[in-house]
């Protein structure tokens, strides 16, 4: 039975907030579905109150990160038809997104900050530049709050208190993720460190505040703009710097609604390693060890999509050497007492591209996939697997493929019915 929680604190935050937004409420009755608001830390549960009278979700779950809360989420997802089980492996599952929000939307990721050379430089003559979106203070607060409000109609408010890195780490940051997404639950618990530890490890402290919604209320005026719970025309992204902040609206897609990767863990890890003199950086760690026992760690910086994962899951061929994945995506780095630079992995799990990973590529890879997976966009075969462009496997005879579209495809058929979008993912735990 869901719990009631009465609040009468207004909405007033100093500074811009994702949840200083004006309501016409100034009580509002707060069902709790699973946890107790009243237990939480006192800043956590003034984020939440303020977000929920925001957003007007119809309940409130306070995710612990257990087990049973995990199964029940992907439960929920499979009655929904968001996923779907995949039986030839275990504990393995596949969605399909609105062919619309499939990859990060870059155009509509933003950085707010008072001043523009804060975000981006500014090019003599009024050229444009590539390295990022600046947008004022007061743009985005008016794109807000055509969005937020009501936004979660029907939908129930998830608490995620997740911890980038291992918990009660010194190099660790913790973050407050609400979301009306239940992939996006069962997502981050792979991700992150997610669940009650983690408010136990906050207390008092300090942390991120990041709210995301699909942007898709299920009551009101007008018809669900896509079965994938998405809203793509009016997608954004945006972080606060200054005060630690990340909203995001209207996509359900890993990189735009896992708050805890690209947003957190490099945009606003960045401004908090500037402030506090270490360095958060788009790297793999991995540790290589020789014949003779010696053993260096190894940081490299490469895009997106140019082999991070492949290097650092390598499995080497010279006799005698070893090499062990720290993490495939994210460092965090700090010199030590003895000026020595130490890095953690923020991450908990891999968030790869399955296009091109195949048995020749990325060996370990492939075996870890077999178990706790979580793919999106990949093609499906009929014998309950799943398949992608360079994955090197030969069907089985009589087994056929679904695309990530949900149509039919046959070898022979490339740019007719694609089987797996470029951006396809598989999402697995460390």
């Amino acid at each position: 039975m869901a719990a009631v929680y009465r609040s009468g604190l207004r909405l007033s935050w100093h500074g811009l907030s994702p949840c200083g937004w004006s309501s016409q409420r100034s009580i509002q009755t707060l069902r709790v579905f699973s946890g107790d608001l009243g237990r939480m830390p006192a800043g956590v549960r003034d984020f939440v109150e303020r977000s929920a009278r925001l957003c007007q979700p119809e309940g409130i779950h306070i995710c612990d990160g257990t087990e049973a809360e995990n199964t029940a989420t992907l439960t929920l997802l499979q009655q929904q038809g968001l996923i779907r089980k995949l039986p030839k492996y275990n504990n393995c599952w596949l969605a399909r997104t609105d062919p619309k929000d499939v990859a990060r939307v870059e155009s509509k990721t933003v950085i707010v900050t008072p001043s523009q050379r804060d975000t981006v430089p500014l090019p003599a003559g009024g050229a444009r530049g590539q390295l990022g979106n600046w947008m004022s203070p007061a743009e985005f607060q008016q794109a807000v709050d055509e969005r937020f409000p009501g936004c979660m109609q029907g939908r129930t408010m998830y608490v995620l208190p997740f911890s980038m890195g291992p918990v009660g780490s010194p190099l660790s940051r913790i973050g407050v993720q609400l979301t009306d997404s239940p992939y996006v639950v069962a997502s981050m618990r792979i991700m992150t460190r997610l669940g009650t530890p983690v408010l136990q490890a906050l207390g008092d402290g300090d942390f991120v505040k990041c709210l995301h919604s699909v942007g898709q209320p299920l009551t009101g005026p007008g018809e669900p703009v896509s079965q994938w719970p998405c809203n793509p025309e009016k997608t954004l992204i945006g972080h606060v710097p200054d005060q630690r902040e990340i909203v995001s609206f209207g996509s359900g897609y890993g990189g735009n609604s896992l708050l805890g990767k690209k947003c957190f863990a490099l945009r606003i890890a960045s401004r908090l390693a500037r402030d506090e003199g270490w360095l958060a950086e788009h790297m793999l760690i991995l540790g290589i060890t020789s014949p003779a026992g010696k053993k260096h760690y190894v940081a490299a910086a490469f895009p997106s999509a140019c082999g991070k994962t492949n290097l650092a899951m390598m499995r080497p061929a010279l006799p005698g050497w070893k090499v062990e994945c720290v993490g495939d995506d994210i460092a965090w780095m700090r010199f030590d007492s003895d000026g020595r630079l130490r890095a953690i992995n923020p991450e908990n799990g891999f968030f790869g591209v399955a296009p091109g990973t195949s048995a020749t590529t990325n060996p370990n890879a492939m075996a870890t996939i077999q178990s706790n997976t979580l793919f999106t966009n990949v093609a499906e075969t009929s014998d309950g697997g799943v398949y992608w462009e360079g994955i090197d496997q030969p069907l089985p005879p009589g087994v056929t493929v679904t695309s990530w579209l949900g149509k039919a495809w046959k070898p022979g058929m490339w740019g007719r019915g694609v089987r797996t979008h470029p951006p396809g993912l598989s999402t697995l735990m460390i």
